[in-house]
């Protein structure tokens, strides 16, 4: 079993949050391959790295072997973490926000910003802005006084088709802040890494989940928008929904598409956990900051659950 205690300690280290861009390439070529559940050998030969090596990083970035994460991976663990999403989320809206067992999710309390402040475009709203090392390449945090506003991603090009499909900017630090700040175009954004940081902390260090101490996010979308972003914060880790599992929660059966467009604009990546929002056949379908991304939430997840 694995140490969570030490595994927590270890993803918040530097080391651990530069490991991303090595196990990209393996991560690649696991989601080409997993059809023919490549061997170890092979993913280390494609990332360029020893099989030694490659253990070692992924053991210290997600907590479980390449071959776990590749299993984590497979249509059929994502069709498992399907098979009692609908009790799931049943539960949840019971009970609270807090998942199944030992593992509860982030311990998140949140508040939404009223039509109007939406609808003016964040005008006279002041966000702070901070760019920080994560365990999935470098993130962009967006905070309000109230709370993590946003989380998103620096990638050095934007993922294949999305710049002439959703209007995303190219990439790095200028294209990720440009594609939050189109969210809410009148809002003043100030850089401040120092306000920021302590997000990055809370959000991906598990022995900072805590009851006692909830992260507070602050959602700004539609009302549409925001019910969809509550119910997927009822989600709880090692669990996944379907588009049309969430449009039954928030009362709108038909509206599986618009659904997953609300899904596609969250702009609170991993905490608010779109990630977990599957295909009906349990395909692990697009993600606003790259299939890829999503994969290594969803097998990252996987170690956080494999500790327990």
């Amino acid at each position: 079993m694995l140490d969570l205690t030490t595994d927590a300690r270890d993803a918040a280290r530097p080391e651990a949050s530069g490991d991303y861009e090595h196990v990209r390439r393996a991560i690649e070529f696991i989601s080409s391959a997993w059809k023919s559940q490549p061997s170890v050998a092979a993913i280390a030969a494609h990332a360029g790295l020893s099989e030694s090596h490659l253990a070692h990083v992924f053991r210290r970035w997600a907590g479980l072997s390449p071959k776990a994460f590749l299993q984590a991976l497979t249509l059929d663990h994502a069709r498992g973490l399907l098979r009692d999403s609908a009790s799931v989320l049943d539960a949840a809206l019971e009970v609270g926000l807090s998942g199944p067992g030992r593992l509860h999710d982030l311990f998140v309390t949140h508040e939404a910003m009223s039509p109007g402040e939406y609808k003016t475009g964040g005008a006279g709203l002041t966000l702070a802005y901070g760019f920080h090392p994560s365990p999935f390449g470098e993130a962009l945090v967006v905070a309000t006084q109230r709370g993590l506003a946003g989380l998103g991603w620096v990638d050095d090009k934007a993922a294949p088709g999305s710049a002439a499909d959703s209007g995303k900017p190219a990439g790095g630090r200028e294209g990720a802040l440009a594609d939050m700040a189109r969210r809410w175009p009148r809002a003043t954004f100030v850089r401040d890494d120092a306000a920021t940081a302590p997000y990055v902390t809370r959000a991906f260090d598990p022995a900072r989940w805590r009851a006692d101490a909830p992260l507070r996010v602050v959602l700004i979308g539609t009302d549409f928008e925001v019910r969809v972003w509550e119910t997927l914060l009822r989600i709880p880790v090692g669990k996944a929904a379907t588009y049309g599992e969430v449009a039954s929660k928030i009362g709108k059966p038909k509206a599986a598409r618009a659904v997953g467009a609300a899904v596609g604009r969250n702009p609170v990546s991993f905490v608010v956990p779109c990630h977990r929002v599957l295909g009906g056949n349990g395909a692990l379908t697009g993600y606003h900051w790259g299939l890829t991304r999503k994969q290594a939430i969803i097998g990252w997840e996987a170690g956080r659950v494999a500790a327990q």
